[in-house]
């Protein structure tokens, strides 16, 4: 048991020394009683016993039997004389009184003897009887010791003494002295507590008031007085709490102050957020805009014939267009990924699937690079989302052949021996990347060695959305490099549970139609240069295009007869309208599910979610045309498989 309590320790120091001291008198008082009454009670026996022997003389001496008896019988008048008994010098017994507890006498001789009998609790002296030339009135000469030596005894008296009385005494001694001790432990406390009292009091009100103004309440004040043993120590506190309340409030004050201060600066920050915001989403719409069109019309420019300077000043404007193509690509799954806006679709799915797809976008850049890109077979089966490790896969593929000058890549899979992983690998022989800038590189815009930012060289956000995408996949990416010796970009994926169903066939490369020559497309777009652009461009694929900037005038058309196999529309519209219902309008009218999507220059995440429970594709400008003809390939196979099944 601890003792923590403050009143416990006082309480415990006062009562120790008071404990002790009343047990160590208790002691010595009592050893020493009981050591004095079992003297006196030896030297009463002693006494009696050689005042029996004195009065035996004559009798033994004169062979009076009689008298020795008389003695005898009036011993046992005595206090604690068990027994007497008077024997010759031969141990014959001359005279007998009381019950002898010895049967046998012991050894006779002429020295004092003093048996114990512990059972019995009996003390058993022999008083040897000696003959005398004493004077009748002088019993207690005690003669030289030489003489008792040779004197031969007369006879002997063996006094039996009963030691009950003087153990009763004994424990009555010890019970008095163990209720003194008491009594004074009591009063010893009793004084203590007392005594205490004036200490323990001022202590505790100083615990509490510093309890008190530890918790917060610091307009706490202890009540001091006069003859308070503490009270210069409850005057410093009140002097301390005084000033921690003065200090607090002052505190307080600043940081309400300060309070006001952040959130009026927190309202501006906002509110040039907002106007940020709604800046950059109108700016980014304002570019997408004649990015998309200028997009369109030069695909279209490049699939008309033209003489050689011409063929590559249009080659050049189309590498310029496609980089401010891939720049807002990158800047906007960059920005889902930062919004958590990018849904996982985790399945097993055959790996090799996507090593083909890699090799079949990347083979022709290879080799205009005059590199050698190898991809080793797997069977392997993953688990993961398909479509985002191809991403991953296809921006490590693509860095490797940028950044290599000669020799080659290899993209390869390697199961772990316990077959619960699966590394896939990166290897190269380019450049190399040194170790101080291992985690650089995932950051965004970050390119070792383009500080003049050339295009040629990437962008610098391929990596950063690599690290973003394998984090919201919980796949790990690793890189082993070195300078002049090449690169090695490492992802494990988790192999797909044994006996998983696999999916064989990619949706990486949807089963699409080549031509699309007689296809009825209506495109609605109320900019003039995005839907002149995107006309001109279906025009020149073959597709008969349908053109409407609203409801109105696309109703129009259908009641015409021109019923479109696929739509084409854009989100924002004039007077309010949007694209989506737009769409859903023309198909109640069609009174059928038509075939399509949609185009937007909006960033904004909720409109993903909208077209996604309207079961459309959205596609944000800038649009790739490659990208556009495989969606409405991919949307013109309902419409060619339902000719077919009207033949």
């Amino acid at each position: 048991m601890k003792i923590t309590d403050i009143r416990s320790r006082l309480l415990l120091a006062a009562l120790l020394p008071v404990t002790l001291v009343v047990i160590l008198l208790a002691a010595v008082h009592l050893i020493d009683r009981i050591g004095d009454i079992a003297e006196a009670h030896n030297q009463r026996q002693r006494s009696l016993a050689r005042q029996l022997a004195t009065a035996c003389e004559y009798g033994l001496f004169s062979s009076n039997n009689s008298q020795l008896q008389a003695i005898a019988m009036g011993a046992l008048r005595e206090a604690d004389v068990r027994s007497v008994s008077i024997v010759d010098g031969n141990g014959h017994v001359l005279a007998s009184s009381g019950k002898r507890v010895y049967p046998t006498p012991p050894g006779l001789d002429s020295q004092e003897r003093e048996l114990f009998d512990g059972a019995s609790r009996i003390e058993l002296l022999v008083q040897p009887i000696l003959a005398s030339q004493l004077k009748l009135d002088d019993l207690f000469e005690v003669r030289p010791a030489e003489a008792l030596k040779t004197q031969a005894p007369l006879g002997h008296v063996l006094v039996e003494f009963s030691r009950q009385a003087l153990d009763q005494r004994e424990r009555d001694m010890l019970l008095v002295g163990f209720a003194v001790a008491f009594g004074g432990l009591l009063f010893g406390g009793f004084l203590a507590l007392r005594l205490g009292r004036g200490v323990i009091r001022p202590i505790l009100r100083v615990s509490d008031l510093i309890d008190r103004i530890g918790h917060g309440e610091l307009s706490a004040r202890a009540k001091v007085q006069p003859d308070d043993p503490l009270r210069e120590v409850q005057l410093g506190l009140n002097q301390m709490a005084e000033r921690l309340e003065a200090g607090r409030d002052e505190l307080e004050q600043r940081v309400v102050a300060a309070t006001q201060d952040l959130r009026q600066k927190k309202e501006e920050a906002e509110t040039a957020t907002l106007a940020k915001s709604r800046f950059l989403a109108a700016a980014s719409h304002d570019l997408r805009q004649p990015t998309h069109a200028m997009g369109m019309f030069v695909s279209r420019l490049a699939q008309l014939p033209h003489d050689a300077q011409s063929q590559q000043l249009i080659g050049s404007l189309e590498a310029s267009v496609l980089a401010l193509q891939d720049l807002l690509d990158a800047l906007l799954d960059l920005s889902r990924l930062e919004a958590n806006a990018v849904q996982v679709h985790l399945r097993p799915f055959a790996l090799a699937e996507v090593f083909t797809q890699i090799h079949d976008e990347l083979a022709l850049t290879a080799i205009e690079k005059g590199l050698r890109l190898r991809i080793h077979p797997t069977d392997a089966c993953l688990m993961s989302d398909p479509s985002m490790l191809h991403r991953i896969l296809l921006n490590l593929v693509a860095n490797a052949l940028r950044y290599t000058l000669s020799g080659g890549v290899l993209l390869a899979c390697r199961v772990s021996a316990d077959g619960r992983r699966a590394r896939i690998e990166v290897w190269d022989s380019g450049i190399g990347i040194a170790s101080q800038h291992h985690e650089s590189i995932f950051k965004e815009f970050y390119q070792v060695g383009n500080a003049e930012r050339d295009r040629s060289k990437g962008l610098g956000l391929g990596l950063a959305i690599v690290a973003r995408k394998a984090q919201l996949l919980g796949h790990r990416v690793q890189i082993c490099s070195r300078p002049g010796q090449g690169t090695r970009f490492s992802v494990e994926v988790p192999m797909a549970p044994p006996g998983a169903a696999v999916d064989r066939r990619s949706t990486l490369r949807p089963a699409t139609f080549d031509n699309l020559a007689g296809l009825r497309v209506l495109v609605i777009e109320d900019d003039i240069l995005a839907r002149e652009g995107l006309v001109r461009l279906l025009a020149g694929w073959g597709v008969l295009v349908g053109v409407a900037e609203s409801l109105v005038t696309a109703r129009q058309q259908m009641e015409n007869g021109a019923v479109p196999d696929v739509i084409v529309s854009d989100y924002r519209l004039r007077d309010g309208e949007n694209g989506i219902e737009v769409i859903r309008q023309l198909r109640a009218d069609a009174g059928r599910l038509i075939p399509a999507c949609l185009i937007s220059g909006d960033t904004d995440l909720s409109l993903m979610q909208v077209a996604k429970e309207s079961s459309l594709t959205l596609l944000h400008k800038p649009v790739r045309p490659a990208k556009l003809r495989s969606l409405i390939r991919h949307l013109a196979k309902d419409v060619k498989a339902e000719n077919a099944d009207l033949v």
